[in-house]
């Protein structure tokens, strides 16, 4: 997020991304973890005479693995704000770089929150001329908040004409 504004510069900006707490170095480990036991086990049932069960135990680390590559892959969507005096652009990413993009005027812009007592914000949704766009959705609940609380500055400040909002 950041600051600065003359006529047409940014006031606020901001790109958010989904969390992933396990990393390519972690997920490496898991998959060595979860191949190392499957295949123990596989060996012991093909010892007993069992061999397809072998087989089987590959088929399940294979999923596991899919599983995670499309988990992954969801990782790359993010959302981008950002907000001029002028203009509030709203970028959605993909995870393929498909996007869609809205532009909005901040004097007509309504930011709407949902919230409850025990998580904060729920939902942030744009509004203007009868259009809504939801983001942040990805978000933990604390992001979430510190993200509302921040936006609905910067579009307060776009609406006094880039002063500071305090």
């Amino acid at each position: 997020m950041s600051g600065r504004n003359n006529s047409g510069e940014l006031i606020f900006s901001a790109i958010l991304t989904p969390y992933r707490s396990l990393g390519p170095k972690g997920f490496l480990v898991l998959m060595l973890c979860i191949g190392s036991v499957s295949f123990v086990a596989g060996l012991f049932f093909l010892m007993l005479g069992a061999w397809p069960v072998f087989g089987f135990f590959g088929l399940d680390v294979l999923l596991i693995w899919l599983a995670f590559h499309l988990n992954y892959r969801s990782a790359n969507r993010h959302e981008e704000v950002n907000v001029s005096l002028h203009e509030v652009v709203v970028r959605k990413v993909g995870p393929r770089d498909q996007y869609i993009e809205m532009r909005y005027n901040p004097f007509w812009l309504k930011l709407e929150t949902t919230q409850t007592v025990d998580e904060g914000v729920t939902h942030i949704r744009l509004r203007s001329h009868g259009e809504e766009m939801e983001i942040g959705s990805f978000l933990n609940p604390v992001d979430r908040t510190t993200f509302a609380q921040a936006l609905k500055n910067a579009l307060m400040s776009a609406k006094s004409g880039g002063l500071p909002v305090q």
